[in-house]
């Protein structure tokens, strides 16, 4: 039973409106179908894939964090134009820090969601 792939990521956030608008106006997600589960919450959409999973808490207590999870950062794949990618950033204000990895093509974009969650966007070139 190898592992395929990754399927998604949980997150707890006391801003969930805020977190959700992020995700889809920067990240390109879309909110969709959820289970009717206990607590509120959404799931935000890479095409037919629930890849993040946002889950409302009351309190930052409840909320995580790095020193908490021990999560340094988690990575999207992206497909079309990078420069275009930056632009919309720039456009909205959003700081990023650009790095690649030249042997491989890679250029990531990293950003940080308004929880503070180190996100990579990844654009492999060429």
């Amino acid at each position: 039973m190898p592992i395929e792939r990754l399927d998604h990521v949980n997150l707890r956030t006391t801003r969930l409106a805020e977190m959700i608008q992020w995700y889809e106006e920067i990240l390109g997600l879309s909110a969709g179908a959820r289970p009717a589960f206990s607590m509120d919450g959404a799931w935000l959409y890479a095409g037919e894939v629930a890849a993040v999973h946002l889950v409302a808490v009351e309190d930052d207590g409840a909320a995580g964090s790095e020193t908490a999870l021990k999560l340094e950062h988690f990575a999207f794949r992206a497909s079309g134009n990078p420069e275009e990618f930056r632009d919309k950033l720039q456009q909205r204000g959003v700081a990023y820090r650009r790095s690649g990895i030249e042997d491989m093509n890679l250029s990531a974009f990293n950003v940080w969601d308004p929880d503070g969650n180190h996100i990579h966007v990844d654009f492999v070139e060429g």
